[in-house]
């Protein structure tokens, strides 16, 4: 007769564990993931474009334009990530959107309804987690 299976092996060639960061997205620059990645070289490129269009007027050099575009991807990543690593330490995978996403919904509600931010919750006030005390009623009895 064989021993039973212990809860470390698996039973019929299955694992009997899920690991712990199996859907969390790969950190691929900076602490960032890919879709942070995105979002700060696309805002940190818009910048330095925006930065480049009146440096080529000044220096009369269209060539500033992509240049500044890729100094500020390059500045932005590295500053960035920087500040979002600290920004995200120890808070949960999804805090970066969902603060996104809040952000959205509080300061432009019609461009967040739009980008689907209603199901967030988004109310003022205090929260309580206890229920109102109950009125006892003395108890009827006859004798």
């Amino acid at each position: 007769m064989t021993a039973p299976n212990t809860p470390h092996e698996p039973q019929n060639g299955l694992v009997t564990f899920l690991p712990h960061r199996l859907n969390r997205q790969p950190v691929v620059v900076r602490g960032l993931t890919a879709d942070e990645l995105w979002i700060c070289a696309g805002l940190s490129g818009v910048a330095g474009l925006l930065l480049g269009i009146p440096l080529a007027g000044v220096t009369h050099s269209i060539a500033m334009i992509p240049t500044m575009a890729v100094l500020g991807i390059t500045a932005g990543i590295f500053a960035g990530g920087g500040f979002l690593r600290r920004q995200k330490r120890g808070r949960p995978d999804t805090w970066l959107h969902r603060q996104i996403q809040w952000w959205l919904a509080v300061r432009h509600p019609s461009l967040g309804a739009v980008l689907g931010t209603r199901a967030l919750i988004t109310r003022k006030g205090s929260w309580s987690t206890r229920r109102p005390a109950r009125k006892t009623m003395p108890p009827q009895g006859g004798s």
